[in-house]
């Protein structure tokens, strides 16, 4: 079983769709160790406790600055004995030290077609704001595995359709419920079970055509 520690900030509904799919068996072979929030009011912390799993506090504010705000988020997944970091909202970019400890393990899932649009804020409304102004038909999600660069090796994409009127609000609700949602889980359980390898930057997965 792989040890999963998942990292948020905010409402958690992508936290949620892991959950879910941990329930419902979809991601075998994954131990939700824990959920570890930068926020005390985070809504996250609500939703894992409605299911029974242990969160933790990091409170972003009661440090002086990102150097050891970061220090003590990666102290924290030390204890846990993390295998696998998962953000899920989490709104901090982590230190270069867990980024090295954790290479090729930490995954996230953006709201755009990387490497399309790869320098937004992905924790604002920006991505969805770019898509509606560049007049792209197709927008959509990304997992991939975190590097220290604006993007890292592309796990998933799923392509979700732009429609004419969309608002950022909207389109961002779309996103979430048609491609979010379902990358995030899959990418998890295709870790877990051993299917992804990365090289040169690439991620290849058992049984694709070479």
């Amino acid at each position: 079983m792989v040890k999963t520690v998942v990292l948020v900030s905010g409402g958690g509904t992508n936290l949620q769709a892991v959950m879910d799919s941990h329930l419902f068996g979809e991601i075998p072979n994954c131990e939700l160790t824990a959920v570890i929030s930068s926020d005390p009011e985070a809504y996250a912390l609500v939703r894992a406790k409605s299911a029974n799993l242990p969160a933790y506090v990091v409170d972003r504010s009661l440090f002086p600055n990102v150097q050891s705000f970061n220090t003590a988020v990666e102290q924290k997944l030390q204890d846990l004995d993390a295998e696998l970091v998962v953000l899920a909202g989490y709104v901090h970019s982590l230190g270069p030290n867990a980024l090295r400890e954790y290479e090729n393990r930490i995954i996230n899932v953006c709201p755009s077609l990387l490497p399309a649009f790869g320098d937004s804020d992905f924790n604002s409304m920006e991505p969805y704001e770019r898509a509606i102004r560049a007049g792209v038909k197709l927008s959509g999600a990304t997992a991939y595995f975190v590097t220290a660069g604006p993007t890292g090796p592309i796990i998933l994409q799923q392509a979700v359709e732009v429609w004419e009127g969309d608002t950022s609000k909207t389109l961002q609700r779309r996103i979430m419920e048609e491609a979010e949602w379902k990358l995030l889980p899959k990418a998890i359980a295709m870790y877990c079970q051993g299917q992804l390898r990365v090289e040169d930057g690439i991620v290849h997965m058992a049984g694709e055509r070479k």
